[in-house]
């Protein structure tokens, strides 16, 4: 019975205009599903990773990495809407620092790079769209001049059916909203995409030979020569960064060692109910996957013809077909992570960096944190904490008054507190900042009230 589903899934997903490798992927996974498999990650079968080189003891590398920067292309995913935060258009395109958005700054951080060498190294800039930010995003990043170099500029991910969850594996129809009946298939889109596109093709025919991922909403995920000078010396087909993890960070994926066996990459989807505190217990796994790899791609493209595709571990997600209605038909979602690919080359390795490669913006806590002057625009358009900062303040907002951004911007009018000398805020109900508000310490707001002009928040 499910193979006939898988079948008709797999036609909806040809004429849909999907590529081969992106329907290759799909089967495979939904096959795998059909038999049994889980996608689980047990953590009996893993071992935790003690020991990895660290990026901050890699030596400088000189002017001669200038050619290596001239066969590497920097890739964005920029495939998210920033629904979360009620957000309709690509999230890259909020004002996030200083009046610019993510893909400004991403666009300022290469520029900057190819300016630093002579000749300038092409180091194109290329986005990883869906088809709901693509247009916004492309007409933006125009305004920056040529970035994408030889290259188009841009790929698009995707999407896979939904499929029903009552054994029959069929794809849902969902007549009230067609749009819902198909899901994002997760940041391991990557590769079939970069195969169903052409870009791979392109990319090895003009002579680049390594890709820099990273998502555009993490300011911090600068291309770093030194870990590309060292992953060409060592002749390595895969780099993930981790960072040190801590409690904030024990729903995140997290490296780990196949017992016997090589890295792998472990999201809170692939793990049973009972291997959950383990999961959670960043003693043991000490590292987290910051969703920055870099990519040898001959060595992609050789994996991709030899096994005629990445057969990344699958996640499944189990929703309903209207995530708002929980009497819609029960669906699986077929998904895989981009950094999984740890598990898919002989040889891969992982490199430890300092958190300040992660500053991610998933709330709207986040972004208060990012626009305040706890951060600085540095050189070369590097997001850094404010001098004497040892870390970012923690900033906890009331979700049903913070959460969207509409909210948000509305309780914040004048602009963001200043924040370099705060340590903790968090604030409850109801509350309108007024400008030139100074935060210093730990300190929680209650709300209804109205914060003056000029307030000193502390204690």
């Amino acid at each position: 019975m499910s193979a006939q589903g898988i079948a008709a899934a797999v036609e909806k997903l040809r004429a849909d205009g999907a590529g081969e490798a992106a329907v290759t992927s799909f089967r495979r996974s939904a096959e795998r599903l059909a038999a049994g498999e889980t996608g689980l990650l047990a953590e009996r079968d893993l071992e935790p990773v003690t020991e990895l080189p660290d990026a901050a003891a890699l030596p400088l590398p000189g002017p001669e990495v200038a050619g290596l920067l001239d066969t590497t292309v920097v890739i964005k995913l920029n495939g998210g809407l920033g629904t979360s935060m009620g957000v309709t258009r690509a999230k890259s395109l909020l004002e996030v620092k200083d009046g610019q958005s993510f893909l400004d700054i991403c666009a300022a951080q290469v520029l900057a790079l190819r300016a630093a060498y002579e000749p300038a190294p092409r180091l194109p800039l290329v986005l990883m769209n869906s088809f709901a930010t693509r247009a916004d995003s492309l007409a933006a990043l125009a305004q920056h001049g040529e970035l994408s170099a030889d290259l188009p500029a841009d790929l698009v991910q995707g999407r896979v059916p939904k499929l029903l969850d009552d054994g029959t594996l069929a794809p849902v129809a969902w007549p009230a909203d067609p749009g819902l009946e198909w899901a994002p298939p997760g940041h391991g889109n990557l590769y079939p995409s970069l195969v169903t596109s052409g870009l791979l093709e392109r990319l090895l025919a003009r002579g680049y030979r390594h890709a820099f991922v990273s998502n555009a909403d993490n300011l911090g995920a600068v291309l770093d020569p030194a870990i590309l000078a060292w992953m060409a010396a060592e002749g390595l087909p895969f780099v993930m960064e981790v960072a040190d993890r801590t409690a904030a960070d024990r729903k995140g994926g997290h490296l780990a060692r196949r017992v016997g066996g090589g890295l792998v990459l472990r999201e809170i989807a692939q793990t049973a109910a009972e291997d959950l505190a383990a999961f959670q217990d960043t003693g043991r796994h000490s590292f987290f996957n910051t969703n920055s790899i870099w990519l040898d791609l001959r060595a992609l493209a050789a994996v991709l013809e030899r096994d005629g595709g990445l057969e990344l571990p699958m996640i499944v997600n189990r929703k309903t077909v209207d995530p708002r209605d929980a009497a819609s038909p029960a669906v699986v979602q077929l998904e895989s992570a981009m950094g999984a690919a740890i598990d898919a080359f002989p040889g891969a390795q992982a490199i430890r960096v300092p958190r300040s490669r992660f500053v991610p913006v998933k709330t709207t806590d986040d972004l208060l944190v990012l626009r305040s002057d706890a951060y600085r625009l540095g050189a070369g358009a590097r997001i850094e904490l404010a001098p004497g900062r040892g870390g970012a303040p923690l900033v906890r907002l009331d979700p049903e008054h913070f959460r969207l951004l509409t909210d948000f911007e509305a309780r914040l009018p004048a602009g963001v507190p200043s924040l370099v000398a705060c340590d903790a805020l968090t604030v409850s109900g109801d509350v309108r900042f007024g400008a030139d508000v100074t935060v210093r310490g730990s300190v929680t707001v209650d709300g209804p009230q109205a914060v003056p002009d000029g307030a000193l928040l502390e204690g």
